[in-house]
């Protein structure tokens, strides 16, 4: 029997796919990892936004066009938000965010005829972690949960509504997962929801981790961080480790305080710019990227004016820039949204700027040492270790492999370089 997988949203939804894999490899299923004609369809849904949730919607149909007769199962972020607009389309099963360690058994039923009639949503959110089959690891970059949901209820954020509060993996269970990684493997990166939150017998236990899986020899790297964690004790023990990557996504979402308030964030521009000369003083070229949300309903002109020239003030290495969607369900709801064209006037603006700061962080940077993972035309391609994307031309294939490169120019969203020497 033939399962295909799909994944709509973040890292932590591909890390829960890729566990889904390997369960089913384990089954002795034939499993593809994306959109091919199968038996089962298995679709991990994402609710981020209003868009996410409707390509969510449409995969489906996708999948009938491949296979009219197949078996079609959905799981993920829209199916909690809402699972009527999945029954509706007549999908053999609706799961939500809880037990998708599960799935792999609902395909053994599906396989000996069996019906599905589980009530996936009784139990309610998870409480606690949900240990579940380690991902399936293909690349070079290894993605490694550690926690899930989240207890900041920003006002314009579903997430919390549908991930449940924050809940932190074992320490040992992630540090065997890491141990266990293939070696074709070089770099983890830790995720999850929240990663900033994760704890080990209620205090902070971030920097504990890194420091235990420093000893592993691979490179170490943070999804995202909020502000609030990063200070002097904090960065200083990072600079520390011998294989910590120093790149820093930290979620801004505005450069001005009252928008900021209006968010539910917790931090002033001020307190976000110490955490940013911090890092910098103990990481020279740090890669500092961030998340800017433009057209928040209390965003004024002047306002985003404000936000546009804290960004530039901080000069970011680059900016993921979303356009403010409403989620029915969340506090921000309820304020009188703003007309899409000032949304995109304002996205526009920014991404213009982004184009600015890309290339000025670039031209700062000479040379690099590059994990190269994959290629692409006639470039091999991989990041250095604050997240420059470098492209690299040689005779011989070095996918998997850390080189030191020379930045030549910027190239596209990256760099070209050339190699040095291989490490």
């Amino acid at each position: 029997m033939k399962i295909s997988v799909l994944t709509l949203g973040c890292k932590v939804n591909k890390y829960e796919s890729d566990a889904i894999i390997g369960s089913l490899e384990k089954m002795d299923y034939q499993v593809f990892d994306g959109l091919e004609k199968a038996d089962v369809y298995i679709i991990n849904t994402c609710a981020v936004t209003g868009e996410a949730e409707k390509k969510s919607r449409q995969v489906i149909a996708k999948c009938r066009k491949l296979n009219a007769n197949a078996k079609i199962l959905v799981c993920g972020c829209a199916s909690q938000n809402n699972k009527l607009q999945f029954e509706e389309k007549g999908v053999d099963f609706v799961g939500g965010v809880a037990r998708k360690n599960f799935i792999p058994s609902y395909v053994s039923m599906i396989e000996r005829g069996e019906s599905l009639q589980t009530d996936a949503f009784k139990a309610g959110l998870p409480l606690v972690f949900e240990e579940g089959e380690n991902a399936k690891q293909t690349r070079t970059r290894a993605y490694i949960k550690i926690q899930d949901g989240c207890n900041n209820f920003c006002s314009y954020c579903i997430i919390p509504y549908l991930r449940g509060r924050s809940r932190s993996r074992d320490v040992e269970s992630i540090l065997q997962e890491a141990k266990a990684l293939p070696s074709f493997v070089k770099e983890i990166v830790l995720t999850g929801i929240n990663v900033t939150d994760f704890k080990v017998e209620g205090k902070s236990g971030l920097l504990k981790l890194l420091q235990q899986l420093d000893s592993l020899g691979k490179r170490l790297r943070l999804s995202s961080l909020e502000e609030t964690l990063v200070d002097e004790e904090f960065v200083k023990n990072l600079a520390e480790l011998e294989n910590f990557c120093p790149f820093f996504h930290l979620s801004l979402q505005s450069g001005s305080e009252q928008v900021l308030k209006s968010m539910n964030r917790k931090y002033t521009p001020e307190e976000f710019k110490k955490s940013v000369n911090i890092i910098r003083k103990y990481f020279k070229n740090a890669g500092i990227t961030t998340d800017v949300i433009v057209g928040f309903p209390t965003e004024t002109d002047e306002l985003f004016d404000e936000s546009y020239n804290f960004i530039k003030d901080v000069g970011f290495s680059g900016l993921h820039i979303f356009q403010y969607s409403k989620r029915p369900g969340t506090a921000a709801a309820r304020l009188n949204d703003l007309p899409s064209s000032v949304k995109k006037e304002r996205a526009k603006k920014l991404e213009e700027l982004d184009k600015v700061l890309r290339q000025r962080f670039i031209s700062q940077n000479e040379k690099v040492s590059v994990l190269v993972e994959e290629k692409e035309g006639e470039f091999y391609v991989g990041y250095s270790k604050n997240y420059i994307k470098c492209h690299i031309k040689s005779d011989k294939d070095i996918v998997g492999q850390v080189v030191l490169a020379r930045i030549v120019k910027p190239y596209l969203e990256g760099a070209e370089a050339e190699i040095l020497k291989n490490k």
